[in-house]
């Protein structure tokens, strides 16, 4: 069994890691795999803002103008935040069966500011000199911290509640897409970081862009809270696998249903005439900012069967593998835009910009070789980082990354 350490810090994303051999042999393994699995699929998307920054991707994905290509990459990659919140609320869930609920909401609360810290001190300023004017950029670090936070109260309610209020959120919060308030609104900041995606303007110039609004993702974490029964060591894993795969089953066919009639959780598809797979591309698109609740159903529903999925071929090499990025996902994350950022701007200085005030790619093939040729020198840091946290457990702040 998984130590509770392992379990604790790994499902919110600054687990104490294990080897490959050992953590293949952990009842939680699958979980560490998901996540490990998202941080990989994560560093294609990020790839693509890095070489095609001067190419604006709409929010949809427009399928009649962008590349198909983009749009196909977009869509899987869109698994990555939904999947990564929700394995949040499982993991505090998890901590939570071994610790008292004072010990559950200071862990939630000093982790919590702790992710609000680096989104704002260090992930905003990487992208100082490639946006105009300095942003503090509240994505999904600062998100999770804030959810995190908001968790500390949440889960003291009966967990039907809970799960209630999580579905709720989750499917209902569509229907305050027509509130739109503007600057100068008396509570327009609080808007725009509830549920309106927008710029707040802040002292000395500076901007926020509430790219990650609360409200959905507040249902989402709740969700992942709501089915840590399920994870329990005495729930027996048929029972949880086909839990898990009636769930994610589920949530894919009410997806592919309310897509198809098109009358509510998203902006309409459009079917184009003589390309098909245009046509398709149009159909997958949905709104991330905030995430729709014709996203959120195939990109939670695809979790949770690839939960199930890697529960069951869990002494996979392949597993383990993931396993390891899932391990140490804080430092992967924060290492790999660090990167990044080296990168662009090296390219930048070494060839100028070629689009406009910008440097990138003419051809969408170069992410693809980026994504191939980096894996492994990316691999290669985050084992040793979670091999040390294995080893150095008397150093506290290494838990955190």
């Amino acid at each position: 069994m998984a130590s509770n350490a392992s379990m604790t810090h790994g499902a919110v994303g600054m687990s104490a890691s294990k080897t490959p051999a050992a953590a293949a042999a952990g009842r939680l393994q699958n979980i560490d795999a998901l996540r490990g699995f998202v941080m990989v699929l994560m560093l294609l998307d990020h790839l693509r803002e890095t070489w095609f920054v001067y190419v604006n991707v709409t929010d949809p994905f427009d399928a009649r103008m962008g590349l198909p290509a983009m749009g196909i990459a977009r869509f899987i990659v869109s698994f990555c935040a939904p999947i990564f919140v929700a394995l949040t609320g499982l993991g505090v869930y998890l901590f939570s069966i071994h610790h008292t609920a004072r010990e559950t909401t200071g862990f939630l609360v000093k982790r919590g500011l702790l992710l609000i810290a680096i989104e704002l001190l260090f992930l905003s300023p990487l992208y100082w000199g490639i946006v105009p004017q300095p942003t503090f950029w509240l994505q999904v670090i600062w998100c999770i911290g804030i959810c995190m936070i908001a968790l500390a109260g949440l889960m003291r309610l009966p967990r039907p509640v809970l799960i209630g209020l999580g579905i709720a959120l989750v499917c209902f919060h569509n229907l305050l897409d027509p509130i739109r308030l503007a600057q100068g609104d008396s509570f327009f900041p609080l808007w725009a970081l509830l549920h309106q995606r927008d710029t707040i303007l802040l002292p000395l110039g500076f901007v926020a862009k509430t790219t990650y609004p609360l409200l959905p993702w507040l249902g989402v974490i709740s969700l992942g809270f709501g089915i840590g029964p399920w994870f329990r060591p005495e729930v027996d894993p048929a029972t949880r696998q086909r839990r898990l795969l009636l769930l994610g089953f589920g949530m894919i066919l009410t997806f592919i249903l309310l897509r198809l009639l098109n009358i509510y959780g998203d902006k309409p598809w459009h079917a184009i005439e003589g390309d098909p797979v245009r046509t398709l591309v149009s159909f997958i698109s949905m709104t991330k900012y905030p995430p729709s609740l014709l996203f959120l159903l195939p990109t939670l529903g695809g979790g949770a069967l690839l939960l199930a999925l890697f529960e069951r071929i869990k002494d996979s090499p392949l597993i383990a593998a993931l396993a390891v990025f899932g391990g140490a996902p804080m430092f992967f994350y924060l290492l790999h835009l660090s990167v990044l950022r080296i990168l662009y701007h090296s390219a930048l200085a070494i060839w100028g910009p070629n689009h406009g005030a910008n440097f990138g790619f003419d051809n969408y093939n170069w992410v693809f070789v980026w994504y191939a040729a980096m894996i492994l020198p990316l691999y290669i840091p985050t084992a040793w980082f979670a091999r040390l946290k294995r080893r150095r457990r008397d150093i506290a702040w290494l838990k955190y990354f």
